[in-house]
């Protein structure tokens, strides 16, 4: 039995996902492909514009067999913790036997090599990158003059660093080296859009793309077009039942969040240190929204998506201390399915012989099966998505007609 292993925000789920999903298969001859996959918030630093269980459903139908949900506290966090982080829950299950992910690259081999270089910093990287980002340069343009001079075999390549997938891929090379994994690495070369290009008129256009269209004009003829037509038909029945969620609908969360924590400040918080913590004290009595104030906090140094995830990691109370805590003890502890075809049934038996974590089905059973650190994180996944519903159950009253919000009744998807 062979298994490949996909992570993924499918926000929301389109034809290039579906394309990816099954060119994974064909490369690495795979019979089961398992998607780690964001929950309800995703790693710009910002709410799913749909819920998970929506978005996972669409992944079954557009050809997963398994849908596992990233904790959280590494969705919302930077590159490198998010890859790590998914690499180590899909080499934990014991069965993934490959990872495969897009890339603007498309180059396995270039993208491994600066992963290496990247991971083994070395003294010549570590001196003039700090001496770059002393003389104010922001921190890509500090890492790119870092590795031309510390490794001038990449100087060909290093516009690779550019895009935005690349990147990730990145990551998700250096995460397998760093775990001395097993699994074989495969990349995809992008096709269609770009990552950041808004328009629909691509073969494979972007997430964000349809995001915008779902944004201003809600489901059309040009959207039909991008979105396979299983997936098409749930976004149908639920717009405006229970989607689109944005950043802005959270700006009064977020602002009493802030509000309640002043006095202490925020340093204790991933990505903040004294200085953005102060500047947020200074500039909070302009708060107006979440994305504005973003705007208003973004510098030089420090880009709008890191300010959005830092003020998403105070909405959801997590601090740096417990992600230490977290990394210590061996990162991720349990492997919570939101979703799984029944013809998958070998696989799910194959993860519950061979994981070294548990593959939680219910909620209710998660606290005979994890010790405290891991009943802490899962923890903090139930209360994210309490907030999100609740964001959900106020902009879309009559979506929703269960008089509660309970993440423990909501059922694991089966096909």
């Amino acid at each position: 039995m062979k298994t490949v292993g996909i992570i993924a925000e499918y926000n929301p789920f389109h034809n290039g996902h579906a394309y990816h999903i099954r060119k994974a298969r064909e490369l690495t001859h795979a019979d089961y492909c398992v998607v780690v996959m964001s929950g309800d918030f995703v790693q710009r630093g910002a709410p799913a514009m749909m819920d998970k269980y929506l978005r996972a459903e669409s992944a079954l139908l557009g050809g997963a067999d398994l849908v596992i949900e990233l904790p959280v506290c590494y969705s919302i966090s930077s590159a490198e913790h998010f890859a790590r982080s998914s690499v180590a829950l899909l080499d934990k299950l014991g069965v993934v036997d490959s990872l495969c992910f897009g890339s603007e690259c498309g180059d396995i081999r270039v993208l491994t090599d600066f992963a290496q270089a990247l991971l083994n910093e070395g003294p010549v990287f570590k001196k003039t990158l700090d001496q770059e980002l002393r003389s104010g340069h922001t921190y890509p343009q500090a890492r790119n003059v870092a590795l031309e001079a510390s490794a001038p075999h990449l100087t060909s390549h290093i516009n690779v660093l550019t895009s935005p997938n690349n990147i990730l891929g990145i990551e998700y090379c250096k995460a397998l080296l760093y775990w001395k994994s097993r699994m074989a690495s495969y990349t995809i070369k992008r096709t269609g859009a770009s990552y950041h290009d808004n328009s629909l008129d691509s073969g494979f256009c972007s997430a964000l793309a349809i995001r915008e269209s779902l944004r201003h004009t809600g489901t059309s003829e040009s959207l039909a077009r991008q979105i396979p037509a299983a997936s098409l038909k749930l976004m149908e029945d639920a717009y405006l039942k229970s989607y689109p969620v944005f950043a802005d609908d959270f700006s009064l969360l977020v602002q009493y969040s802030l509000l309640t924590g002043e006095k202490e400040g925020f340093a204790h918080y991933p990505d903040i240190d004294k200085e953005l913590s102060d500047r947020i004290i200074k500039l909070l009595p302009q708060y107006r929204d979440f994305s504005s104030f973003c705007d208003l906090l973004k510098s030089k140094n420090r880009t709008y998506v890191r300010i959005s995830r830092s003020l998403m990691h105070i909405l959801l109370g997590i601090h740096k201390e417990r992600l230490m805590q977290y990394g210590q003890e061996g990162w991720i502890f349990y492997a919570r399915m939101l979703g799984f075809r029944e013809s998958a049934a070998p696989l799910l038996s194959a993860i519950k012989k061979n994981a070294c974590i548990p593959l939680l089905s219910k909620l209710a059973d998660a606290e005979k099966q994890l010790a405290p650190t891991g009943l802490s994180m899962l923890e903090k996944d139930i209360y994210a998505s309490h907030i999100y519903q609740s964001i959900v159950r106020n902009k879309f009253p009559g979506g929703n007609p269960s008089p509660e919000i309970s993440e423990y009744k909501n059922p694991i998807i089966k096909l």
